[in-house]
């Protein structure tokens, strides 16, 4: 039975608890949500923090302090933050909040960065020297050559090799199918990435489920998907995340952090 890799990303930069009242905003939410996710096996967290108002953030007060919560609620998660701009912040943005939180793991999105690079190249270079692990956003083959053309020019140093495919897309909406992933993993092949996939739609088991089978990292959660493959609502993080690790183990797969229900049926 192999091992894998699971990481939650329980709200995103857009939604909100209209869209689903099991999206947590709040910093106890969110912390709540992780501690949950890490018991039924998740072992990382992407994490995003909001304003006052709902809205998404990079301030980097609001990231300690959900950083602090989720450290406190789920001791040994890992943690990654987002520099994600979400049409609200530009390079310099993300730069200025890459260089106050100095983190353990961020993600980067390469087609964000190639809006300024010469701001992108600071980033990359104080996430080199802080020891943060990058983890570059993949859309499609625009972003695959951006970042093949960035190497060269050494504006990402070379050892930064940690990337998210991204199956699928949240506006305009398109389902995410697990035949998407070959493309992504053809483009890459001679990048020698540390490669994991998130996927939008009912479908995202499925997909998540193809890239553990092809040796990738996964990212589950209500920034991608809310619903199970029927359509049906999840009606919290938790639940999509205990699904996953139940269909992945009958494939011959169990998580990193295994599920304490399981944890303690293995004591007994």
């Amino acid at each position: 039975m192999t091992t894998y890799h699971l990481m939650v990303a329980p709200n995103g930069a857009r939604r909100r608890q209209a869209d689903h009242p099991g999206l947590p905003l709040r910093t106890a939410e969110i912390a709540a949500t992780a501690a949950a996710c890490q018991r039924a096996g998740a072992d990382a967290l992407h994490l995003h923090v909001r304003d006052r108002e709902g809205g998404h953030s990079l301030d980097a007060g609001r990231y300690r302090a959900a950083m602090a919560a989720v450290a406190e609620a789920a001791p040994g998660m890992a943690i990654q933050i987002t520099t994600e701009s979400a049409g609200m912040f530009d390079v310099a943005d993300q730069l200025a909040c890459l260089e106050a939180l100095r983190p353990a793991a961020a993600s980067v999105s390469v087609r964000e960065m190639a809006r300024d690079w010469t701001l992108a190249a600071r980033a990359y270079a104080i996430c080199a020297e802080a020891g943060t692990e990058v983890q570059h956003i993949l859309y499609g083959p625009d972003c695959i050559a951006a970042l093949r053309q960035a190497y060269a020019r050494g504006d990402i140093p070379a050892q930064i090799r940690s990337a998210i495919f991204v199956l699928g897309q949240y506006a305009p909406p398109r389902l995410a199918e697990a035949s998407e992933l070959r493309m992504f993993l053809e483009a890459t092949a001679d990048l020698d990435l540390d490669w994991g996939l998130c996927a939008f739609g009912r479908q995202e088991h499925a997909c998540l489920l193809a890239g553990l089978e092809a040796g990738g990292r996964l990212r589950i959660g209500f920034e991608n998907n809310t619903q199970a493959a029927d359509g049906s609502e999840y009606p919290d993080n938790a639940a999509s995340v205990a699904e996953f690790v139940a269909l992945a183990r009958a494939a011959g797969h169990r998580p990193l952090v295994m599920p304490v229900s399981e944890d303690k049926g293995a004591q007994l």
